[in-house]
């Protein structure tokens, strides 16, 4: 009765689908800003970051879309990662953070499994436990990159926190995928009547001018390795 109930829709394609959960995230490598050029950074800004970041192919739902008959597949707004492909399609599952879509199944509909992303077009499928699918055609979606919750992220930041007299104040932070580790920042305070070269943690920087509002500056030297 459930599987008959949503092949019957003429709006909405239905099939079969076999699903796989083959996708691995990218590590991404940061170095900014490149050596020994003269850069700015305001109040606030970020004027050193090193390290890597783990991301994932994505998509962005713009708007709730309902799949099936009834709304066998209800999927709301927000982010939705990828867990596996083939060579047609891309399968994705909500995205586990505060901007991450959701899934809705109706009371007649089979358990859901994962959404599947056409890769030849703009087609949104819900697919039960089962392998049965229902299809939404020009689902309003956007493909994107988003950062993925692993244990490899880890990034090294220094940020720039305003001048008072003739001392500038640094701010430092470290971060593991994508949130701040409280124990590893610091705020630093350097005067710059002593030298216009500061250095932390193995990163060297020579100040070029330095106001309450803006600090322009060289990096000399990237962080060292950072020992989690």
């Amino acid at each position: 009765m459930k599987h008959a109930i949503l092949a019957l829709a003429p709006l909405f394609i239905s099939g079969c689908a076999t699903t796989n959960t083959n996708y691995r995230p990218v590590a991404v490598e940061i170095s900014e800003p490149p050596l020994g050029q003269v850069v700015t950074a305001e109040v606030g800004g970020t004027m050193l970051q090193q390290g890597k970041y783990v991301e994932s192919d994505a998509i962005l739902l713009h708007d709730t879309v309902k799949v099936g008959v009834l709304g066998a597949y209800t999927f709301s707004r927000g982010y939705y990662v990828r867990e596996g492909e083939d060579g047609k399609n891309e399968f994705y599952r909500p995205e586990p953070s505060p901007e991450g879509g959701k899934v809705d199944k109706s009371l007649l509909a089979d358990p859901y499994r994962t959404l599947l992303v056409s890769k030849s077009s703009p087609t949104l499928c819900g697919v039960s436990v089962f392998g049965a699918k229902v299809c939404s055609k020009n689902a309003p979606f956007t493909r994107v990159k988003r950062p993925a919750l692993t244990q490899d992220g880890f990034q090294q930041t220094l940020l720039y926190s305003g001048r008072i007299g003739n001392k500038i104040n640094i701010s430092y932070r470290e971060f593991s995928n994508n949130i701040a580790r409280p124990a590893f920042n610091n705020d630093v305070e350097y005067d710059l009547g002593e030298s216009m070269t500061i250095g932390y943690k193995g990163a060297e920087i020579e100040i070029v001018e330095a106001t309450n509002r803006a600090i322009k500056y060289k990096v000399v030297r990237n962080f060292n390795q950072a020992v989690r």
